[in-house]
């Protein structure tokens, strides 16, 4: 998907993608992104499919129940979804009840493992469709 000109939705629980600082984010995140800041995840993304029509919502951190209704809310109204969770391999992520379930629901279309060893470089990509 290019995401080029449209328009997205970034819910930063604690502030630690745009680095808001008095309502500014102080990370460039594009012209068309609208943030919500300080507020639960799962209450963001349902606010950000109802109010900001959004193409995409990124989230980091997920891994509750809350978020995973959340989550299935945004993607059967249309939203694609960007959302990070912590594990080192696949097999974590199976081992992790609520990503199981996310996963067995078949709610995501790939999962990026990342390099821990270098910065921004991918170790595995599982393709889930």
């Amino acid at each position: 998907m290019d995401f080029h000109g449209i328009t997205i939705g970034i819910v930063d629980e604690r502030g630690e993608i745009s680095a808001m600082h008095m309502g500014i984010p102080q990370n460039d995140l594009g012209i068309r992104t609208d943030i919500l800041n300080n507020i639960k995840k799962s209450i963001g993304i349902e606010m950000l499919v109802r109010s900001m029509a959004p193409k995409v919502i990124i989230a980091d951190e997920i891994g509750n129940k809350e978020d995973v209704g959340a989550i299935r809310y945004a993607l059967c109204s249309g939203v694609k979804g960007i959302f990070t969770a912590h594990g080192n391999e696949y097999k974590d992520l199976k081992e992790n009840p609520i990503f199981n379930e996310m996963i067995n629901l078949k709610l995501f279309e790939k999962i990026i493992i990342l390099d821990k060893t270098q910065k921004g470089h991918i170790s595995n990509i599982y393709n889930l469709k």
